[in-house]
């Protein structure tokens, strides 16, 4: 019989699309930190030996933005000469202008309205004590690691990607690992055979413990499979910002409306109504309400309130997928204000989140299960 599989991947923060991404969100922190109140929408594209800074920028902050982004740049590594990419010798464009005064009519504090149309998902489940998927969360864990190693080993370079296989059953449960790939950037003076046994014992084998596996019983490991992997960062790839979107989320296990994360401002629901969903999609998840939710919001640009608030709990649920929709409505307040209160996010909080991953990680406020409680006793359960 075929195996049940799903594969999610991941890629470091030296990945030219998160470097990209880096960039912008240095730079949105950066404008927070001064001003709460910044309107940004940064874009950022990187390549051998030149970064280009342009978007939408609107702040009483006073920021030198080459600065932010060579210091972005170095604290992922690209500190080596030769390498095709070096924090202190890339050349860094800026064509930043202000936000469209358009837009600004229907999104400002008095308005509250959302800064754009579209729909955004959150997903949690109880494949893991983060309640997110395994395939992503073995993923991003294993590029977490691989950065750790980075910076501890002279020879390991910040461009890297994973790549996991976990199988299931036919009731949904893991049954295991079937698959781990891991690709990373090195100098040439790693030999291949010693990369792959560093690789498999400091970063493989430990994730994978992590979690409860084995990494004797996985079938297939691949690292590096096409052998040298020198020429690499924004110098083997064009790096764009917002090009890593499914990384950014549950790795293709739930669904995703479109819109990315990084160099945007929490006026932005593409980003902070995304937190949102993944909060209160946890806090069901969390208060035993199911286990497995994907909640979708859905916006107008220039309007507060939700066009849509859908709970879809796979059949999971103690209570109907109705009944939680409800639950949230009652519990959440969904407009773009609403939310920023609720997550605190007109913070300097962003950057990590580019470089670690938005969901499954680290103490932000959307991944506290504080409103389960109060689910589950309006539930009745």
């Amino acid at each position: 019989m075929e195996k049940r599989l799903f594969t999610s991947e991941c890629v470091t923060n030296g990945h030219p699309d998160k470097v990209a991404d880096s960039i912008s969100d240095a730079i949105l922190d950066a404008c927070l930190a001064q001003d709460p109140g910044s309107r940004v929408a940064c874009e950022t594209m990187v390549t051998t030996d030149f970064c280009l800074i342009c978007g939408e920028i609107t702040t009483k902050a006073n920021v030198d933005y080459k600065a932010v982004a060579r210091e972005a740049i170095r604290a992922i590594g690209y500190t080596h000469e030769g390498d095709g990419f070096d924090a202190d010798t890339v050349e860094i464009q800026c064509r930043i202008h202000t936000q469209s005064a358009d837009i600004a009519l229907g999104t400002n504090d008095e308005v509250g309205g959302a800064g754009d149309q579209g729909m955004m998902f959150g997903g949690a489940c109880t494949q893991t004590p983060e309640l997110m998927p395994l395939p992503a969360a073995l993923s991003r864990a294993l590029c977490n690691k691989l950065t750790e190693c980075v910076h501890e080993n002279d020879l390991l370079r910040p461009d890297g990607k994973t790549q996991v296989t976990v199988e299931f059953d036919e009731d949904g449960k893991v049954v295991g690992v079937d698959t781990v790939v891991v690709s990373i950037m090195h100098s040439a003076d790693f030999r291949m055979d010693a990369l792959r046994a560093y690789i498999r014992e400091n970063v493989i084998a430990p994730v994978l413990a992590q979690y409860g596996f084995d990494v004797n019983t996985v079938p297939h490991i691949f690292i590096n499979p096409t052998g040298h992997f020198v020429i690499g960062g924004p110098n083997g790839d064009t790096g764009l910002t917002g090009r890593k979107i499914i990384v950014d989320t549950y790795g293709g296990y739930f669904s995703h409306g479109g819109g990315a994360f990084s160099g945007k401002d929490p006026t932005k629901v593409d980003r902070s109504a995304a937190y949102m969903a993944r909060y209160m999609a946890k806090n069901l998840v969390a208060a035993g309400l199911a286990e497995q939710v994907q909640v979708q919001l859905a916006y107008a640009i220039g309007v507060a309130e939700p066009v849509s608030v859908r709970v879809d709990s796979y059949g999971t649920g103690k209570v109907s997928d109705e009944t939680m929709t409800e639950l949230l409505r009652k519990t959440c307040d969904l407009t773009p204000a609403g939310i920023i209160r609720k997550l605190d996010l007109r913070r300097p909080i962003y950057a990590s989140t580019a470089a670690k991953g938005h969901f499954g990680v680290g103490d932000k406020s959307w991944e506290q299960t504080d409103i389960a409680p109060k689910l589950r006793e309006l539930a009745g359960i």
